[in-house]
């Protein structure tokens, strides 16, 4: 991959900037006065640049964008409307400018160990995942997706993929594919990728519901279970660093825990004698 950074292209309808705030501002909630006292212009103002009376500055766009939390590919496309230059861009994941984005990703998925973890993009490509997510995958008797690389959506939805290997395989299936769809409508990539898969059916919770729902993955060694958290980096400025994040499958029982260090230990024991060994490529794994 080149070391490159560019702007993504936007097919901007032709209704002004004020049009696309006032569609977010109303995705959020908020009115206009609630709105110009988080931003600290006048309502008069914010009033006339939704109506078109006003164009607002760079900054003061900015300002709005930010206060709404709007995706940074979408505030392009708000200053494209408003007649500025795209203001953010998306740099390759291996950029010269994106290596302390690496580091910290490196740094982040050795630590996890022995607790699994991937890195996911706005596709639910996986990018990236460190030694402990390839042995869950090896325990599971899953493939890790060969030369090609391996989509998270994929192979929870598709036959044969890790989805086959769930416990509870119906229930994580409906909550990836409706967390899914809600991205796909603003990522048309995402949307092609759920085209290609069939949609699973509604998951009924089982009574009493548990604080939250397990990933409960069937392998060799018995029923090993995971609870969910992601990582997000706090305030992006690069469209891609802001659509990646870093899901940890944290070991929800003393048995599982058990097992991943044991798998752990034994390939870290392996791996030490053969130092320039790269454990899961497959998994784009990132540790020497």
């Amino acid at each position: 991959m080149g070391h490159h950074s560019f702007h993504p292209t936007y097919s901007v309808a032709s209704n002004a900037a004020g049009e696309h705030l006032r569609r977010f501002r109303r995705q959020a909630g908020l009115s206009q006065l609630e709105l110009s006292l988080i931003v600290g212009v006048s309502q008069r103002h914010l009033s006339c640049v939704e109506t078109g009376r006003a164009k607002a500055s760079p900054g003061t766009l900015h300002a709005l964008l930010t206060a709404l939390d709007v995706p940074l590919e979408h505030c392009n496309a708000v200053f494209v409307a408003a007649g500025y230059a795209p203001r953010y861009v998306a740099s390759a994941l291996d950029a010269p400018a994106l290596e302390v984005v690496q580091d910290a990703i490196d740094h982040i998925l050795q630590a996890n160990n022995p607790a699994p973890a991937i890195v996911i993009n706005s596709n639910w490509d996986i990018t990236a995942a460190n030694a402990s997510a390839g042995l869950l995958f090896a325990m599971a008797g899953v493939s890790a997706g060969g030369d090609s690389g391996l989509n998270l959506l994929d192979t929870l939805l598709r036959p044969g993929g890790l989805g086959d290997r769930l416990v509870n395989a119906q229930e994580i299936r409906a909550i990836a594919w409706q967390r899914a769809a809600r991205e796909a409508t603003s990522n048309p990539d995402l949307a092609r990728v759920l085209r290609d898969v069939s949609g699973p059916a509604t998951a009924l919770l089982d009574a009493p519901p548990s604080p939250l729902v397990l990933t409960r993955v069937r392998t060799e060694h018995g029923e090993l279970r995971f609870l969910s958290t992601f990582t997000t980096f706090g305030m992006p400025l690069d469209i891609t660093v802001a659509s990646l994040r870093i899901e940890h499958l944290i070991p929800a029982d003393d048995h599982t825990w058990q097992r991943m260090k044991a798998a752990y230990d034994q390939w870290s024991a392996v791996g030490a004698k053969t130092p320039d060994r790269k454990p899961y490529q497959a998994l784009n794994e990132r540790e020497g």
